[in-house]
C-alpha cells in the first residue's frame, strides 16, 4: 500500500491493528487535521494507551504503520496479548 491513506482508511486499519482490545478514534474539530487514538479494553473502562498522530503521519502507510507497531510493541511489554495483525498491503 503505498497510496496515501484517507481518514477512513487509517480508522479502520487503526481498529483492526488492536484487536483484541478497542480502537476508539478521533479528530479534533480544530481544523489541525490530527488524529487522536485511545485503545481500551473491551469494558471501554481501562484505557491501554493514547497517541496522537498528524495527517502526514496516518495518511503515509508506512510511517503510519511504524506508529501502529510500537504502539503495539508497547502494549506487549505492558503484558497485553494483541492479535497478529500486519498493514495491509
Amino acid at each position: 500500500m503505498n497510496a496515501p491513506l484517507r481518514f477512513n482508511e487509517a480508522l479502520l486499519i487503526a481498529d483492526r491493528a488492536f484487536q483484541p482490545f478497542q480502537c476508539i478514534a478521533w479528530a479534533p474539530q480544530d481544523g489541525t487535521g490530527q488524529l487522536s487514538l485511545s485503545v481500551v479494553d473491551r469494558t471501554s473502562t481501562h484505557l491501554l494507551g493514547r497517541t496522537q498522530l498528524s495527517c502526514n503521519t496516518y495518511s503515509d502507510p508506512i510511517q503510519f504503520a511504524k506508529v501502529l507497531e510500537a504502539s503495539r510493541n508497547e502494549l506487549s511489554q505492558k503484558g497485553f496479548h494483541l492479535a497478529p495483525w500486519s498493514m495491509p498491503e
